[in-house]
């Protein structure tokens, strides 16, 4: 497990390189460059952790359902509040990288 951790963190810093080899437009400087990286890369770690938590909230769900069919109301009102707050951790994060340019 610790190394497919590994191996992913690195993939993404690779693919995260070429924005750093961007020129900056209109003369900014390097720390604007970076924040702005930074931000963009912020964005794409919470979209895909939210893909993964909304899967496994909605996967939970389904084996909830099928386990206790009488508290499918009460199962169903969870998960969708559950995936609005996941998913606002997500919408948060790209108003931040908004702000950020």
């Amino acid at each position: 497990m610790k190394t497919k951790l590994i191996m992913l963190v690195t993939t993404l810093m690779v693919l995260a390189s070429p924005i750093f080899a961007q020129e900056t437009a209109g003369g900014a400087g390097a720390s604007d460059a970076n924040r702005r990286a930074a931000a963009y890369i912020a964005m794409g770690i919470a979209s895909g952790l939210c893909g993964l938590g909304q899967g496994r909230a909605t996967a939970s769900a389904a084996e909830a359902m099928a386990r206790n069919p009488g508290a499918v109301a009460a199962i169903r009102v969870a998960l969708i509040l559950g995936l609005v707050l996941i998913e606002s951790l997500a919408l948060y994060t790209l108003v931040i990288t908004f702000i950020a340019r």
